[in-house]
């Protein structure tokens, strides 16, 4: 499994929104220069993040984005997962049972379950990680988003 740029970039922009929570509407333009991310893929990344309820979208003068959660609440693994669709390393996982289509001997194979064994601690460490962590650690670091650096 690769995350790809809209996974990575996806984390990132939530991760903005979460340092500023609580702060009022936070322009994509702002997010875009902080995070050196094109203005027009960060559209996108946002569209998706508001089609799955998970960034609220403020028009006006002072429009601009927020979580619609708190950020204790929205895990990295939630972001990856909408932006990347499930986290499986191999398709054979993709399906419901082991009675699957995909393959064969999905009931029989014995890799399978590696395969699935890697998928869960992945998933377990994503979604054990909240925006509110990073923003933690982000202090920690001193890594503030507002100076010009990015995490991602």
């Amino acid at each position: 499994m690769k995350i790809s740029t809209k996974g990575r970039y996806g984390v990132a922009a939530m991760y903005d929104l979460a340092v500023h929570y609580g702060e009022g509407p936070i322009s994509l333009k702002s997010i875009a220069q902080r995070q050196k991310i094109s203005e027009n893929y960060l559209e996108q990344l946002v569209s998706t993040l508001r089609k799955a309820g998970y960034v609220k979208s403020i028009r006006g003068a002072q429009g601009g984005y927020t979580l619609s959660k708190d950020p204790a609440r929205i895990s990295v693994g939630d972001i990856i997962r909408i932006m990347e669709g499930p986290i499986v390393l191999v398709d054979c996982l993709l399906a419901e049972s082991e009675d699957n289509d995909y393959c064969e001997r999905a009931g029989i194979c014995v890799t399978r379950g590696v395969w699935a064994k890697v998928c869960d601690s992945i998933s377990s460490v994503l979604d054990s990680i909240s925006l509110a962590d990073l923003c933690r650690e982000e202090r920690l670091q001193g890594d503030v988003c507002d100076n010009g650096k990015n995490l991602f």
